[in-house]
């Protein structure tokens, strides 16, 4: 029984080791890939526009050059570090919300860390009525940008109602074909029920978006990624995106989401009194379960919250440590925590 327990732990170990990247199993080698998401929590610049008013020197949040520097560098530092227990250099590639323009996320792609890694942008500013939009950064050394577009959402019951656009990317991974949808469902601020049918519209969005890929490419990679604003157990994942919530489960064409068992657990990315929402997700393809399909394959799923992400005191003590709370200037990172997937192929 001893030496039984003792080779699971050996077993383990060399596992761990390839996932690190640095050990060889078999004579085999893997290749590691860190894509994430993270809501930026109001990454605005201090230039006035008709729908900023509240992120102006000028305005209620006092927002200035400094805070305005001191956020691009909390922001740097956070993404700079996901996945870096697995794989060191920041993600090869991912996705943010709530940015206001473009500049912004120049600005924060030439701020230390991230400056070294050379990122590049795909943005297009969305109808969003408070000027907010979504973002795909990549590190063109591994990722090779092949089409790009933004899709509007839209509701036919409601033509004078805007939100952001769902952004869509192809690429080449590693030489790989995968696709990536950026989004930023339709928020709860009205009340959760009142929204509920704005946010299945988004995912009826996406849904449609996958299936019209699956029409070119029925071994499509793709993965969806976003602040959903609605946990993985919620109608519009369940019934609207149509996502499976077990690996056993998944046959050809399905979308998995591993951030379900992970909401199960009490896992969360944002808290609202006293208790934990999973919004940001990351939903993959059945093809990235698949390893017959070869290349790059789903290894495991993380919410980056180490612990200089949390308040340490005061009234939201345990929550995410954000840049304002209770309209207070606070100097953190975000309301949200990034979350982030690791893939893995055999080194040629």
């Amino acid at each position: 029984m001893k030496k039984h327990f003792l080779y699971i732990i050996l077993v383990l170990f060399i596992f761990q080791e390839i996932i690190s990247q640095s050990a060889n199993a078999q004579g085999k080698q893997v290749k590691v890939a860190c894509i994430a998401f993270y809501n930026l929590e109001n990454l605005f610049d201090t230039i006035a526009e008709a729908n900023d008013k509240e992120f102006t020197p000028s305005g209620p949040n006092k927002w200035d050059s400094k805070k305005y520097y001191a956020k691009l560098h909390n922001m740097a530092e956070v993404i700079g570090q996901i996945g870096d227990e697995y794989i060191k250099g920041g993600p090869v590639l991912f996705g943010v919300s709530e940015i206001e323009n473009r500049g912004v996320l120049e600005d924060l792609i030439h701020t230390p860390p991230l400056d070294k890694a050379g990122y590049q942008i795909v943005h297009y500013e969305s109808p969003d009525k408070r000027g907010i939009d979504v973002g795909f950064v990549y590190q063109p050394k591994n990722f090779k940008v092949l089409d790009s577009k933004a899709i509007p959402l839209r509701i036919a019951s409601k033509p004078d109602w805007t939100s952001r656009d769902v952004l869509l990317v192809s690429g080449l991974l590693d030489g790989e074909p995968l696709y990536i949808m950026v989004s930023h469902w339709p928020s709860r601020s009205s009340g959760e029920k009142e929204t509920a049918p704005l946010r299945a519209a988004a995912a009826d969005l996406c849904y449609s978006t996958t299936q019209s890929i699956y029409k070119e490419n029925p071994d499509a990679k793709i993965i969806i990624m976003g602040d959903l604003n609605d946990d993985p157990v919620d109608e519009s994942l369940m019934k609207h995106l149509k996502i499976k919530t077990k690996p056993q489960n998944i046959s050809s064409g399905d979308l998995f989401d591993p951030m379900w068992q992970m909401y199960k657990d009490g896992i969360g990315t944002l808290a609202y009194r006293d208790s934990w929402n999973l919004f940001d997700q990351i939903v993959i393809s059945s093809a990235l379960t698949d390893k017959s399909k070869g290349g790059y394959q789903f290894y495991k799923a993380r919410v980056f919250n180490k612990k200089f992400l949390i308040q340490k005191d005061g009234q939201y003590a345990g929550y995410p440590f954000r840049t304002y709370g209770g309209g207070v200037y606070q100097g953190g990172y975000s309301d949200h925590f990034p979350v982030y997937i690791l893939l893995v192929k055999d080194k040629e």
